[in-house]
């Protein structure tokens, strides 16, 4: 479903993702770790087409993401490439990023309106059912204001699932949440992973979840991936020293 093949991304004279070689099958929950500034949250960047690969390539779903073909040559997507694949994938950010002035009900009918041309009464009925999917179906009249940190990211969840993607990106989707609210947000979570097929890449630091919920960690170290394995596998014996360092440090930090 995703695939980098050398992708090599700077910015100015740092090298943030270096030649980077990884795929995701579909319907596979990867979860990306490591410290700060290891290129994890770029590549979530790239997948939405917020920031262009310096060299290499991006395939989403069998087809180029930033590239379109002209004969046999690859050249840069134009808008139209750019729009279709973004179709493909939705993003839950670390901040909530709902539009205050909308009820919670048209925050999440406004992409698929807009976007996906979907009618507005099936836009309505997807989006109530959505709000019943994470428990927050007397709240489609409310303002994010009305609401909780906990309860607007899980508008933000529904907002994202409404788009009907094949690829769901999580950034670090707890890290503005209060601590008690953490773990109904990461539940949620792993219970639409279980009952979809939606391909997720997952850039977290909770390590709890990211061990129960991963069919596969990344552990990224500037700009490379140091270790892929299991999360059984990653978690009770790494083969690298920079892995077992990073764990122990962030272990220890909770």
């Amino acid at each position: 479903m995703i695939r980098f093949t050398d992708v090599e991304k700077r910015f100015g004279t740092a090298v943030c993702l270096d030649h980077l070689d990884f795929a995701v099958a579909p319907g596979e929950f990867v979860t990306l770790i490591g410290p700060s500034g290891s290129g994890k949250t770029t590549i979530l960047r790239m997948l939405m087409t917020l920031e262009r690969a310096d060299s290499g390539t991006i395939e989403v779903a069998g087809d180029y993401l930033s590239h379109e073909r002209d004969g046999d040559a690859l050249i840069p997507a134009g808008e139209a490439h750019l729009r279709q694949m973004r179709r493909l994938i939705s993003m839950v950010f670390q901040q909530f990023n709902l539009f205050p002035n909308m009820s919670v009900l048209r925050n999440i009918t406004l992409g698929p309106v807009r976007s996906l041309g979907l009618p507005k009464d099936l836009a309505d009925q997807r989006a109530r059912e959505l709000l019943e999917l994470v428990g927050l179906a007397g709240k489609a009249d409310a303002s994010p204001s009305q609401l909780s940190g906990g309860q607007q990211q899980r508008v933000a969840i529904a907002r994202a699932l409404a788009m009907e993607p094949k690829v769901l990106l999580l950034d670090e989707v707890t890290s503005a949440l209060d601590p008690e609210l953490v773990t109904g947000v990461l539940h949620l979570l792993a219970d639409i992973a279980a009952d979809t097929d939606i391909t997720f890449l997952c850039v977290t630091h909770e390590m709890r979840f990211a061990r129960e919920v991963s069919d596969r960690i990344l552990m990224f170290d500037s700009g490379r991936i140091v270790e892929s394995g299991p999360p059984e596998e990653i978690f009770t014996d790494p083969a690298s020293s920079r892995t077992r360092r990073f764990l122990d440090a962030i272990i220890d930090s909770k």
